[in-house]
């Protein structure tokens, strides 16, 4: 579940949070030991050994996270707001509620004509397009050199990027309204070509501010490298993180998508008001975390959720699909590095707790002296390295003896909590969706028995899923840059 963060470096590289407590070099970063090994070899220390589980699929600012864009209220329309120093954009700041604009991504004169939008009616009108923030363009060499620096093939990048946050409208896990944020990046010079739509699903992140649309990471990286080739590519921030209200309900597989599904949702609408057109067909893709979501947004496009979109591939990378049968007890059995055990277990309790009530007091589940700290720690608000050295790096040590036996033999809500979140392979797709699902055996963040569950479940329903074993030497981090190269590959571009 864990994937990627940066460095304090303006261009981000493919790292573990270890890099944080240990000031580790680029160049080691990228070397592919599993991060926890790694960290064991250089330092023993608690801080280092705790960052190291949220080595996600994550985008950590780049020296410091843009400041939060206010989520407007209900009553607003959609507004283009624009950044500091962004001159390029800022004459182009006016109501997009009446008037598209003419951007760097798309010249007005493109003859870009959107068909009509035949958007279904949603409750609390989910994925209404709130705002449209520039975040800057991207030259084709510097989307290159910037794919190369977190350890990235970059042979499909043939066009310059521009790049816009969004806020829209979508749902808290409950069904109540609330405001989410995501990244929108679009291809310079495709002309009025329609755009294959590429989701990219991020994998677990602790802090708002590592967010695609907000961190200048791998995960906006990789989005760009993606639209590059002549996409439209969607990064979700998911609920809680980047500008989003509140904590992020992590591993909540329905709200995670549900809130993408609305940002597709808004893209859509955005995408005109930028000279581009969507294409009807949709991709997905994400890492960790991010391939559980793009497993249930793929099961809710397919189901019809919205009849705008049409699924067209899975591709996604070492997603915890199977948290009853293969994560949990791979944190007990050896598989996961124990210091990645505590934190997504942490993580896990401590969110679920908020959706679906384990326990009533912290220390029912956590020894002192961090039932007193864990909870503030998850508040979205807490980059990994301040988490890190506020964990401990065995699960016996941060468990009592009753949760420690309890999760090893889950019964009650939290069996349901489990089940409930290991529904994202357990579907039919349509038989003209290509899927394709990465891993790697040598993986001790999240095993390769969840992609051969996922695998299995999808034969079980007649589906064919092909998966790619990155190796042995593969760990978290490296699996998804082997397999990069070949999901931007068989994307679609546009024609």
């Amino acid at each position: 579940m864990t994937n990627r963060t940066q460095q304090h470096s303006p261009s981000s590289a493919l790292s573990s949070p270890s890099s944080y407590a240990s000031g580790a070099s680029a160049a080691s970063i990228l070397t592919g030991a599993p991060d926890g090994h790694r960290r064991r070899r250089a330092s023993r220390s608690l801080a280092a050994g705790a960052a190291v589980l949220l080595a996600a699929l994550s985008t950590a600012p780049a020296l410091a996270a843009p400041s939060a864009v206010a989520a407007r209220t209900a009553d607003e329309g959609p507004t283009t707001a624009t950044t500091a120093g962004d001159t390029a954009h800022a004459s182009q700041a006016t109501d997009i509620a009446t008037q598209a604009t003419g951007t760097a991504a798309q010249t007005a004169d493109a003859g870009a004509r959107p068909a009509a939008d035949t958007a279904p009616r949603t409750a609390h009108g989910r994925g209404t397009l709130l705002s449209i923030t520039p975040l800057g363009r991207q030259s084709r060499a510097e989307i290159i050199a910037q794919a190369q620096k977190v350890g990235m093939e970059a042979g499909t990048a043939r066009h310059g990027v521009a790049a816009y946050r969004l806020t829209y409208r979508t749902i808290t896990p409950d069904g109540r309204p609330t405001t989410a944020s995501g990244l929108l990046a679009l291809p310079i010079g495709t002309s009025h070509r329609p755009l294959p739509p590429v989701v990219h699903a991020h994998g677990t992140l602790a802090y708002r501010g590592y967010a695609p649309s907000v961190g200048e990471g791998p995960d906006r990286a990789v989005s760009v490298l993606y639209a590059s080739a002549g996409r439209a590519a969607i990064a979700p921030d998911y609920l809680g993180l980047g500008t989003n209200p509140g904590r992020h309900p992590y591993m909540d597989a329905r709200s995670a998508a549900s809130a993408s599904l609305d940002m597709l949702r808004a893209a859509h609408s955005a995408a005109p008001k930028l000279g581009a057109v969507l294409d009807r067909t949709v991709s997905l893709t994400g890492f960790s975390q991010g391939g559980q979501v793009a497993m249930e947004l793929g099961r809710e496009l397919d189901r019809g959720a919205d009849p705008r979109f049409r699924l067209r591939m899975l591709a996604p990378v070492g997603g915890p699909y199977d948290l009853d049968g293969s994560e949990l007890p791979g944190m007990f059995d050896g598989r996961i590095d124990p210091q990645s055990a505590v934190f997504y277990i942490s993580f896990f309790l401590t969110a679920q707790n908020r959706l679906h009530p384990l326990y009533k007091d912290p220390s029912e589940v956590f020894r002192a002296p961090y039932a007193d700290r864990v909870e503030d720690l998850f508040d979205s608000d807490h980059p990994a390295e301040e988490i890190a050295g506020k964990l401990p790096s065995r699960l016996e040590d941060l468990l009592t003896d009753a949760w420690y036996a309890k999760l090893q033999h889950p019964s009650g809500g939290l069996l349901e909590v489990l089940r409930a979140n290991d529904r994202t392979c357990d579907w039919k797709p349509d038989r003209g969706v290509r899927i394709t699902l990465y891993s790697a055996s040598g993986d001790r963040d999240v095993p390769i028995a969840n992609t051969r569950s996922c695998a299995k479940e999808l034969a079980d329903h007649g589906a064919k899923a092909t998966v790619v074993d990155q190796g042995a030497d593969a760990d978290h981090n490296t699996s998804f840059l082997r397999s990069e190269p070949s999901i931007a590959r068989a994307l679609p571009v546009a024609r």
